[in-house]
């Protein structure tokens, strides 16, 4: 089922739910791709469907992404997902009360920054996540993206930035790849060291993408960590 929170073509998102009537919990669940807009919300169709297996509605979002003329980048991209966020409670079928979020790579970003929104998220996984933009920025990440995701601005980093927002205020799981090589766990470990809140998990031998497959164990680490808000 698709759903519009907004007039741009990129401006919605898609429910998956069990069979049945419900209400069940409800996972948002963001892409990552740098921001880019050659990446997509299908990067996250296997764990959504993984996630409807486990008893859980997932909400997959789709957000305005740099290129292509999407009109992303900050304040735009985040401020879809907000918006994404904000329909929850209307959807049918799902019980708002327990709305968590999960992202990847830069949805990862976009999950711990839509927490710390006050939006009724209850529990966050970021997967691989910038989740510190500042030192995305100063490591040169993707050709320097996060730059230009923030239009250049370091003084946007204080509002866009998950490092600058702790603490979230909910739990969260900063879940990475010892392995990974395109987003750093350093990046997950200044986040974690900032919030109380947030548990750092490092699975060894593992690299960015296993947390976007259903049958690895990063992504069995994240299903895992969400059970108790399920139930």
């Amino acid at each position: 089922m698709r759903v519009r929170y907004g007039d741009d073509p990129s401006q919605f998102g898609e429910l998956f739910a069990p069979d049945g009537e419900g209400p069940f919990r409800v996972a948002v669940v963001i892409h990552g791709g740098f921001w880019r807009a050659h990446y997509s919300r299908k990067l996250m169709w296997p764990v959504c469907g993984d996630l409807v297996a486990r008893g859980w509605a997932a909400f997959n979002v789709e957000y305005r992404r740099l290129g292509f003329g999407s009109g992303g980048g900050w304040p735009m991209t985040c401020d879809d997902v907000a918006a994404a966020v904000a329909l929850v409670p209307s959807l049918p079928g799902v019980d708002a009360s327990r709305t968590v979020a999960l992202g990847h790579s830069a949805g990862g970003h976009l999950a711990l920054w839509v927490a710390a929104q006050g939006l009724g998220v209850r529990a966050v996984v970021s997967q691989a996540g910038v989740a510190d933009l500042e030192l995305a920025w100063d490591l040169g990440l993707s050709d320097t993206v996060v730059a230009r995701f923030l239009g250049g601005s370091r003084e946007a980093l204080a509002a866009a930035s998950p490092r600058c927002l702790v603490p979230l205020g909910v739990p969260s799981l900063a879940l990475h790849g010892s392995d990974d090589d395109i987003v750093p766990v350093a990046v997950a470990q200044s986040f974690a060291d900032a919030d109380p809140g947030c548990a750092l998990q490092v699975l060894d031998g593992e690299d960015h993408f296993g947390h976007i497959d259903p049958a690895n164990p990063l992504w069995r680490a994240c299903a895992d960590w969400l059970e108790p808000w399920r139930t």
